[in-house]
């Protein structure tokens, strides 16, 4: 039966070129590998190696065993690693979203009702999260109710609807409402991790260009101190002070009034229907 040590030593021993050099490699002494050779040529039942009185090295026949000892030490690896996976996939549930937003009500909901599991979470594009959900990398995905793929069922979960925040003596701050059109070309203030609201922004505003700031804090002293236009939802607005002094002025475009939906497949309903969640329609 072959040894995975033994197949490791003989790959390293290939890409090595020698015998201590293997071994310095591996932290195991010279005689252990000489030794290992030995065992493996009884193994295999045929010579592996061509030898002179001071010299070892792979014969035609060994280089094909170090093929597959390769081949198995990168399945075992695989293997260890894909059981490792699928134990955590049955203690974690795993949140990919298009918008922070919806998150901030459903992990917690989800780590009350689900203790003892896991809770992780993204945000990303709409098209990354239907990948996740798609290939199982997500149990549950957040999405935008008309992007709910076909054999998926869906609960609503919220509303939000996209605002700007223009500072008073902004040429636009005189409306009532505003539209991307209308917005476009200006540049803007703008927080990472958006996702979904991200794209489109750039994509409703090809014009325009954004000042993205990875840092809540730091970002919230630029709303404040600067004079460039930044974003908020129905969400967000009522932020203590962020958004003083500044005209807070709907966007009217459809695309900037969306509802967000969790988003499963059959085999995962039960981390849906046990949370409870309802529409916040």
């Amino acid at each position: 039966m072959l040894n995975l040590l033994e197949l490791e030593q003989l790959a390293a021993f290939a890409a090595e070129g020698t015998l201590s050099k293997a071994a310095e490699k591996l932290h195991i002494s010279q005689p252990t590998i000489t030794r290992t050779m030995q065992h493996l040529e009884e193994d295999f039942g045929v010579s592996l190696f061509r030898r002179t009185k001071n010299h070892i090295a792979l014969n035609e026949t060994g280089w094909k065993a170090v093929e597959y000892a390769e081949r198995i030490l990168k399945s075992a690896e695989e293997a260890v690693e894909g059981v490792r996976s699928f134990d955590r996939s049955l203690h974690t549930i795993t949140v990919s979203s298009c918008a922070p937003a919806p998150l901030w009500e459903l992990l917690p909901a989800l780590a009350q009702t689900f203790p003892d599991m896991t809770i992780s979470s993204s945000i990303k594009g709409n098209g990354a999260v239907l990948k996740d959900l798609q290939s199982g990398s997500a149990v549950l995905g957040v999405l935008p109710q008309d992007m709910v793929p076909q054999g998926y069922s869906s609960i609503p979960l919220l509303k939000e609807d996209l605002y700007v925040c223009l500072p008073a003596t902004h040429a636009l701050a005189g409306y009532k409402e505003l539209s991307f059109a209308q917005l476009n070309g200006y540049n803007f203030l703008l927080g990472s991790q958006l996702g979904f609201w991200d794209d489109m922004c750039r994509e409703k505003m090809p014009a325009s260009r954004f000042l993205v700031q990875t840092d809540s804090f730091t970002l919230q002293e630029l709303i404040r101190e600067s004079s460039l236009p930044c974003f908020a939802t129905n969400l967000t607005i009522d932020e203590e002070g962020t958004f003083e002094g500044r005209k807070v002025i709907p966007i009217i475009d459809q695309e900037a009034k969306r509802t967000f939906h969790l988003v499963f497949s059959p085999e995962n309903k039960k981390y849906a229907v046990r949370s409870g969640w309802k529409s916040s329609d």
